[in-house]
């Protein structure tokens, strides 16, 4: 993807808790490429999520996504991790049953039940499409921008959720 100039973001929902030198020589390479990677921060049980942020979501040319309660931007999901590295957050559990979010499933319209950092990387990526989309001439830095001055605690951040959930209204305006 580092060399198809049609793709402009990349989404990476994986990660290991060491580096993986062949993937940082891809992101390296694609963002050196002007690539706008999204990475999670990582999700796993109530028993490991203290690691936090997960490779590669930790270097610094990747935006380190995770996902957080209902009704918030710092009270991370049960499974998700956070740390400094994180740039944004989604919502991605909900703050009275402990659910994730329910979303229709591709089984007999039966709901279903998704969350982490994962699917809230693969949101943020879908946002800043919707952005870039709408201004076709950006770079990845101008797009950022926008995404980080519709966030919750704009202008200031987070230590451990940065700019906290993107307002993907008024980041498209």
């Amino acid at each position: 993807m580092g060399n198809n100039p049609a793709v402009r973001i990349i989404s990476m929902s994986m990660g290991h808790i060491f580096s993986v030198g062949r993937i940082e020589d891809g992101v390296r390479y694609a963002h050196s490429r002007g690539k706008l990677i999204f990475c999670a921060g990582g999700t796993s049980t109530s028993f490991t999520n203290f690691v936090g942020v997960i490779f590669p979501a930790w270097m610094p040319e990747v935006v380190a996504v995770t996902g957080v309660k209902e009704g918030t931007s710092n009270q991370k999901c049960d499974v998700c991790h956070s740390g400094s590295e994180i740039q944004f957050t989604v919502q991605m559990q909900r703050s009275a049953s402990g659910n994730t979010v329910p979303v229709g499933s591709y089984y007999e319209n039966l709901s279903d039940y998704v969350g982490g950092s994962s699917v809230a990387t693969a949101t943020t990526a879908g946002i800043a499409a919707l952005v870039w989309s709408k201004n076709p001439t950006w770079n990845r830095d101008q797009v950022l921008a926008k995404m980080r001055q519709s966030a919750t605690y704009f202008p200031t951040r987070n230590s451990q959720y940065g700019f906290g959930n993107i307002n993907a209204s008024l980041a498209v305006q």
